[in-house]
């Protein structure tokens, strides 16, 4: 029985609801029916009352007329007693006629009549000799007849008032019995009412609760998908679809991931330009004045010589680390941790963004050397790259921008700050400035600090922000450590 439970429970929502649909319309069918049944019963019975009344009437005038006849001895009374004699007798022949409303199985009403009809014929034969007594022998024969004829009398009401009676407690059992029925239905249909509901209600409850603690998740940028539940209900197919939605969801953000990045190489191209054109002047300075002294036949200096090739050599090895972060920054790779020095990843981003910073504002950093991280070197570098051109933004030179970070390996954290002397943040906006498409700029689209959000997240860790307007804001990101982290910062 159990088993049976456990696996109509396991079916589908639709096909529960359905089944208890079907099961409530067959309930309500049956107990309208048995109702309808009653209530036939029950006008039956109330006809019969209503016949049996009259019975009773016809009795009361039959006793009424007797009075009448042996006080006055008058014929009228006589031919009144036996006129409603006859109309008693009729109407209980209407009584045991298959009309009449008494059934085989009331024993005890079929008796009661034909003890009725009996004693009513008796009554009506004793009537007729006493209105047949003339001689002085018949005036002693009616002075035993009068006693006789009012027994009969008093037990014909007796009979039709035990008739009533049990009409009576027949209309009462019927009444009784058809709310008895009524309350065990209802009871009956409730407790499959709660049945089902309990039952469609966990299912669908418990899928929404599901849906809604993963949306959350993903609002905080966790992507992880939903476990598929063990039954074969739509559940399953709506967690399938969800799942589904989540992968499309984190393929749609790669992608804002990867154009925000390509926006951001569009406002470094120019700064950029600017930092390979120092070192290629420094090598075309070099060249030329090679080319001098060999166009000028003077003697080949080898000291000069061999600085002007090492401030080639260093030149073009500055340009190529320029080019190289230029372009891991930009190539699009899959997510992946690995150990890697903190300073290193922070150095290459203050190297790439040192070309926006206007004059006036200086970018310090305090990176302890012994903290290495598992991070994903290009996606972290893109969180440094938002903050820091956030800050750039938000200053007016003079200013500074410090990057700063401590190791604690007592929480198994290392913590980075990003700290500007900017304009700060309101109170009112500080709450939204991680919500997609939010932005208190004229021009941007909104994704910078959303992103950023997302990568920390997917790092296992968090971003938190504290900002007093016209003081400056301090971005507080927590890692969690790894590789050598030994000793303090």
């Amino acid at each position: 029985m159990y088993g049976m439970i456990s696996r109509f429970a396991s079916g589908k929502i639709r096909r529960i609801i359905l089944f208890g649909m079907i099961l409530s319309i067959l309930g309500f069918s049956v107990l309208g029916g048995i109702s309808y049944e009653y209530l036939l019963q029950i006008e039956e019975t109330l006809s019969l009352a209503e016949v049996v009344d009259d019975l009773s009437s016809d009795i009361l005038e039959i006793r009424r007329y007797e009075k009448n006849y042996l006080l006055y001895m008058a014929e009228e009374d006589y031919a009144e007693t036996l006129r409603y004699c006859d109309r008693a007798l009729a109407t209980i022949d209407r009584i045991e006629s298959p009309q009449g409303g008494v059934t085989s199985s009331d024993r005890q009403g079929r008796e009661t009549l034909l003890k009725l009809r009996r004693d009513l014929s008796s009554y009506k034969e004793t009537f007729a000799r006493l209105n047949g007594v003339g001689t002085a022998t018949d005036m002693v024969q009616a002075s035993a007849l009068d006693p006789r004829l009012r027994d009969q009398g008093k037990e014909l009401v007796d009979l039709v008032h035990q008739f009533v009676s049990t009409q009576r407690a027949m209309i009462l059992g019927i009444v009784v019995t058809l709310k008895h029925q009524l309350a065990l239905a209802i009871g009956t249909f409730t407790g499959v009412a709660i049945f089902f509901s309990w039952l469609v209600g966990r299912r669908i409850f418990g899928a929404l609760g599901i849906i809604e603690h993963s949306a959350r998740r993903i609002v905080q940028g966790d992507f992880k998908p939903l476990p598929l539940p063990e039954t074969s209900d739509e559940t399953r197919g709506v967690v399938q679809a969800f799942n589904h939605m989540i992968e499309e969801l984190e393929r749609r953000q790669n992608q804002l991931l990867q154009e925000k990045k390509l926006a951001s190489l569009g406002v470094l191209t120019s700064g950029i330009a600017h930092q390979l054109n120092n070192p290629l002047n420094n090598i075309s300075t070099s060249c030329q004045i090679l080319q001098e002294d060999l166009e000028a036949a003077l003697p080949v200096d080898p000291a000069l010589t061999r600085q002007m090739l090492d401030n080639i050599y260093q030149e073009v090895s500055r340009s190529r680390d320029i080019v190289k972060g230029l372009l891991e920054f930009a190539r699009e790779t899959e997510f992946c941790l690995k150990p890697v020095p903190l300073h290193a990843v922070v150095q290459r981003a203050v190297t790439l963004v040192s070309s926006e910073v206007p004059s006036g504002v200086r970018i310090l950093t305090e990176i302890p050397e012994h903290i290495e991280l598992p991070l994903d070197s290009q996606r972290f570098q893109e969180v440094l790259l938002n903050l820091m051109i956030n800050a750039i933004h938000a200053i007016s030179p003079p200013g500074v921008i410090s990057l700063s970070a401590r190791s604690d390996p007592g929480s198994g954290e290392a913590v980075l700050q990003v700290t500007d002397t900017g304009a700060g943040i309101s109170p009112e906006h500080l709450g939204r400035i991680f919500d997609p498409f939010f932005t208190l700029k004229d021009t941007g689209t909104g994704l910078g600090l959303s992103v950023v959000f997302g990568i920390i997240k997917k790092h296992g860790g968090t971003i938190s922000v504290e900002s007093q307007v016209g003081e400056g804001t301090t971005f507080t990101l927590h890692l969690p450590l790894g590789g050598n982290t030994s000793g303090a910062s």
